[in-house]
């Protein structure tokens, strides 16, 4: 049998840049625009509890916890290390936004790879997307569907879990214990494709084209939350109709963007399980390229 891998403490500094790529990336969501549905500098999308300030406001309460837990990763941290972490989080985000969900999503997702990647700097390893990716499943992926809340408990109250009962989908939790799979086999590349070619606004329409193939491939628990199949069938859709018609490499591109924008507004819909793992496809590509 091999010996586990020795974990050395990674510097602060190391940490310290995970964090800051992390609140980037989650910078780099909410600053695009068109998103259909989402908040962004443009307008508040199909919500009326949240806008750009409100964003501002969580991010900055969030600072040091990607920081933090990227450290604890470099240390080695349990499962419940890291789970202590992000709920602490919760609470300073939900004081800062006035009981706003802006980042639950995002303090998952992105906590976990922020100590995935500092459990690899730790071992000296470079890294890779995919790699960081890879590590919160075998690290931790176990734990994580495990952790799932049980029927009548409070954290099962929680929309996510309820439309996974509901409607037979799977989530967050689904989607981290497996790696991100629609991020590294179809957002990741899509980026790195549309970033790859010539143009104008590259880093504007490789986001948006991104963010359009996750909206066509997730079964997301907030579009079912606010729409029901119904309305997620339309999001998928009409996500698979713009990137069909050429996505951002149409000439009208944008303004198919907007037009889907206003369409999810006029239908409340919402993708921000899409928006999450927009986030989380924009910091992989960041933290190696930073590598």
């Amino acid at each position: 049998m091999n010996a586990p891998a020795r974990i050395t403490p990674a510097p602060v500094a190391d940490s310290e840049r995970i964090g800051r790529l992390a609140v980037r990336s989650l910078y780099r969501e909410v600053a695009l625009a068109p998103k259909p549905g989402l908040v962004s500098p443009a307008d508040n999308g199909s919500h009326d509890d949240m806008d750009m300030s409100t964003f501002f406001r969580s991010l900055f309460a969030l600072r040091h916890y990607f920081r933090d837990i990227a450290r604890a990763g470099a240390e080695g941290a349990a499962f419940t290390t890291l789970q202590s972490l992000g709920l602490a989080a919760e609470t300073q985000m939900l004081a800062a936004t006035g009981g706003t969900n802006t980042h639950r999503g995002a303090i998952f997702n992105l906590g976990l790879l922020c100590a995935a990647a500092g459990r690899l700097g730790a071992q000296g390893e470079c890294l890779r997307a995919e790699q960081v990716a890879g590590t919160v499943a075998l690290c931790w992926g176990a734990d994580i569907l495990a952790a799932r809340p049980a029927d009548g408990t409070p954290g099962a109250a929680s929309h996510g879990l309820h439309v996974a009962r509901r409607h037979g989908t799977s989530g967050a939790r689904e989607q981290a214990a497996a790696g991100f799979p629609d991020v590294i086999g179809a957002s990741l590349p899509t980026l790195r494709a549309v970033l790859a070619l010539p143009g104008d606004a590259r880093d504007t329409r490789a986001a948006v084209q991104a963010l359009f193939v996750l909206i066509a491939r997730l079964d997301d628990s907030n579009l079912l939350w606010r729409g029901g199949r119904l309305g997620l069938d339309y999001a998928q859709g009409a996500a698979r109709a713009f990137i069909e018609a050429g996505g951002v490499f149409a000439d009208d591109w944008l303004a198919q963007a907007q037009a889907t924008h206003e369409a999810f507004v006029a239908r409340r819909l919402s993708p921000g399980g899409a928006a999450d793992l927009l986030a989380v496809t924009l910091f992989l590509h960041e933290v190696e390229g930073a590598a």
